[in-house]
This record gives structure tokens, sequence and C-alpha cells, in this order.
């Protein structure tokens, strides 16, 4: 399988849920289908969804994207009113689908589902104190311990009744981490961010004839956008909403946290450039990026152009601050995509080409300005420097990268390899120019980068930087064991 991203961190999940007044018969499934699309950059593995009647739920899971594992034959039977669905990328749990999403149980009280964003950092502790209680586990996700916990009540509760309420703000004290839910009862939607807003989820309604029909939530504020929803507002950190025939409303609030932590690679690169974060406009925070660059790391040169596509507005931030032209200088091959069959040896010593040409047309005997928005591993960045040599005949190559070098590993839901993996973590960025080849390289600065991101945010909002300073705002402690990392590993192996 070809790798789409390349050297990218991979994506984290996309999660989306929809409540309908069960009169007006809103197709709920194909409305979560076009929601699922317009997040599938988040997570290409596997996508799900789980529909409700109030009764008897629904599920459809697959590998693949959404296209792949979605029709129309399969959608007709996901009736209901209201559902959830999800897009994933594995990081806790391997690719199996037995971890494919939503996770759906039957409880004393109706089905339960859930569809997690994010990664909780205690999983490990959360599955041994499962266990210990008798519940066996199928999966090494850690989204199944989640919904195991909610299905079991605690303690201090009664067993006669259900009170998802308390039992999902018993869940936020226990889990630590990365996590937004949506979570599908038998009469009611459930949105919950973690208490430092790691990962992004909002709200929306959708209307017909002035008339409100349903309300949404998302990882994304595009993906209710494309269907023509209204987005309300984000979920705040540490909120419990619930959403059923009396509307939306705010059912627990987690103690606020001394700074949010919002994840900043979401502007960077995971998120769409139509989204909307913090009250920000993505596109309008990687221009800022973009800016920003070229006033720490101005360059001599004839041309400015950005490797499609997450760094194009940075790219053109960059040409406007300095007065160099922009022009393309690689073309993005967009299908290619995901695909199954596997190319040659030396097609995959090549895979850049297989993603990109260079447009000879522009590039031919100028000094090159060449934006990209990250580099993790290394291995792309110098097959890029290659062919805007080689393909392009670039009389220079300066590479300048909008965000600051990578340096430690994620353990919040973001595959971004391991500190042996990660180049910046190995090198200074001397021998990062000379690994890759490039006549020059500059990163953003960490202080650039919030200068950049913190322009239009709110009072009292932050974000986690961890993977640029090495400063986590959770205890990694247990998700670094080597024990607990083998714990999370389920010995069912289903596929």
């Amino acid at each position: 399988m070809i790798d789409d991203a390349l050297d990218r961190p991979h994506e984290e999940c996309g999660v989306v849920g929809i409540w309908s007044r069960p009169e007006k018969q809103v197709d709920v499934a194909r409305l979560m289908f076009f929601c699922l699309y317009a997040l599938q950059h988040r997570g290409q593995e596997s996508a799900g969804m789980a529909t409700s009647d109030g009764h008897q739920v629904q599920v459809h899971r697959g590998m693949g994207l959404v296209s792949q594992v979605f029709n129309e034959q399969n959608l007709l039977p996901l009736r209901g009113h209201l559902g959830i669905g999800h897009n994933r990328y594995s990081t806790t749990g391997s690719s199996h689908l037995a971890n494919a999403q939503p996770y759906v149980l039957q409880t004393l009280h109706g089905p339960l589902a859930v569809a997690h964003n994010g990664n909780v950092t205690n999983a490990g502790t959360m599955r041994r104190q499962l266990m210990e209680r008798g519940v066996g586990l199928t999966s090494s996700s850690d989204t199944e311990a989640i919904a195991q916990y909610l299905a079991m009540p605690p303690a201090f509760l009664s067993r006669g009744g259900a009170n998802w309420e308390r039992r999902m703000a018993h869940l936020m004290e226990v889990a630590e981490g990365a996590y937004s839910l949506a979570i599908l009862t038998k009469d009611a939607l459930w949105a919950m961010r973690d208490p430092l807003g790691m990962r992004p989820l909002c709200v929306g309604h959708l209307k017909q004839d002035g008339e409100i029909v349903a309300w949404l939530v998302a990882s994304e504020s595009c993906a209710l956008l494309t269907i023509g929803a209204k987005v309300v507002r984000e979920l705040e950190p540490g909120e419990l909403v619930r959403i059923d025939g009396e509307g939306i409303h705010t059912v627990h609030r987690a103690p606020p946290p001394r700074t949010p932590a919002l994840c900043v690679f979401e502007y960077v690169y995971f998120a769409r450039p139509d989204s909307i974060m913090n009250t920000q406009s993505v596109q309008v925070v990687r221009s800022r990026m973009g800016r920003q660059l070229a006033r720490e790391a101005p360059a001599d040169a004839d041309l400015v152009f950005g490797v499609p596509d997450s760094s194009v507005p940075a790219a053109m931030a960059y040409s406007e601050e300095l007065g160099i032209p922009y022009r393309e200088g690689l073309i993005k091959n967009r299908y290619i995509g995901r695909t199954f069959i596997q190319p040659s040896e030396e097609l995959r010593r090549n895979s850049v080409r297989l993603k990109f040409n260079a447009l000879r047309e522009n590039l031919e005997g100028k000094r090159v300005v060449m934006i990209d928005d990250s580099i993790v591993r290394g291995t792309t960045m110098g097959p890029l420097v290659r062919l805007v040599r080689e393909a392009g005949k670039a009389k220079e190559v300066h590479v300048r990268v909008a965000s600051p070098p990578i340096r430690h590993p994620c353990f919040m839901g973001v595959d971004l390899a391991s500190y042996e993996q990660l180049i910046a973590h190995r090198l200074d960025v001397a021998a990062i120019t000379r690994h890759v080849g490039a006549d020059s390289l500059a990163y953003l600065s960490v202080e650039g980068l919030h200068a950049a991101v913190g322009k239009g945010m709110p009072v009292g909002q932050g974000h986690c930087d961890a993977c640029f300073t090495g400063r986590y705002p959770v205890d990694i402690t247990e998700v670094r064991s080597e024990e607990h990392m083998s714990e999370l590993q389920s010995p069912c192996n289903l596929v």
C-alpha cells in the first residue's frame, strides 16, 4: 500500500454525530457519509457508522476510505433518527477491523456506541481495572476501554438506572490524555471533550424551511458546512453535552484547566484550511505562519512555491511578505491515493515521483524557495529537493519550514514517529540541510509559531506544542512504558 501522506504526521481520527427529529425522517446515514467524506483527511484506515431508531442499533464498519467502505446497499439498512460515525487512523490499537469504530455494546439500559478521536494515555491502567472486574476485552483499542467503562457503572452509582450523565462525568475524571467523543445511547446523542481540549469538536444544526430538524457534532466545522448545516460553536474543554428532543444542553463541565491545550498541529497540518478552530480560520493562521517565517528566515530567491497542499497558504504569505513571486513548482498527483497495488522496488525508491511532478517551465535556472509545513523523518524532503533540482532544473533550492523542528513524539493520538526516527531529534539544522541536499534550510521558531497562532485567539486559550518542546500537558509515564504498551496489545488478533 502506498503511503498517501509520505513523510507526514499521520492524522488522528474524525468523529461525527447526528440527532434528528424522528418525524422529519432525516436520512442520518447519508448525511454522516458526506460528513465523514469531508473528514477523510483525519483518517484513512477504516470508517464506520452506527445508527439507532431508539430501540435497535445498526452498524457498518470496514477497512479503507469512506468511499470504499460505504455504498448505496450498505447505507440502506442504517436507519434511525440518530447516529455516530468515525474515520480512523490507528495510534493505540493496530490496524484491524476489530479496532474500527464506532465501538458498539448492548447494555442493560439499551445500546451504547462510542466514536473517539485522540489517545487515552492511561488506557493500560483502565484496561487492567476492567479485566480485574471480570470484563473481557476483544481489541487493543483504547476506545473499547472507554465504552466498557461507560457500560459498567462506577461503585458509587446505583445499578437501578442508566445515569449516563454521571457515568460520563466519572469517565472524564478517570481517563487521561486526549479524547473527543461522540456517544450514542438509546434516546440521545452525547458529545464530550477532554478537560484540556486537546482534540477539536464543534456543534451545529441543520434547518429545513427555517426549522431546526437536526443537531450535529463533528471534529471540524468543514464537515458541517459540507451538508449545509450551520456551525453554532465549539465545545469547551471538559464539556459534556446531551442532544435529544429538548435540543442541546450542557450537562457537565470539568474544572477548567490552567491552560487549555488544543493540539497546535491542527493549524500546522491536520485541519482542513476551511475549518474554524478556537474561532480562527485555519487558512488565516497558516498565512500568518508564512509571514512570520518570512520575517525570521528570508531568502534571496527568484520565486517561492509550496509543497501541495497544506503548505500553500504559508508559501503564498511568505511570497507576499518578501515581494518574491509565487509560482507553482510541484504538481500533485491527487489520484495515486492509497492504492493496494504494490509498487515495484524501483518505484518504491522513487515514491516521491509517484506523488509529485516538477514544473520545469517555472523552475529552470531559478533560485527557488520551497515551503513545507513540517519535516518528520526527513525521508521525503531529500527526494523533493532532488526532484526540483534534477527534473525542475532549479539553480538553487532553499527550504523553509512553516513550523519548528519536530524533536519529540506525540503520545496523545498523533503518529509522529519515535525519537530514533525523528530527524530533528538526531541532527541539528546544519546536518539536516546537508542530509536533504538543500542550499539552505530554516524553520519557524516556537515563539514565531505561537505568535502566529495566538494573534487572533481568545484570551485564556492555549495549545499543546510538546512535539516541538517536549513539554507534555499530561503525564506520559505510562504510555511511554514498554510494559504498558505491551499490555495494550490484544491477544485476539481479530481481522
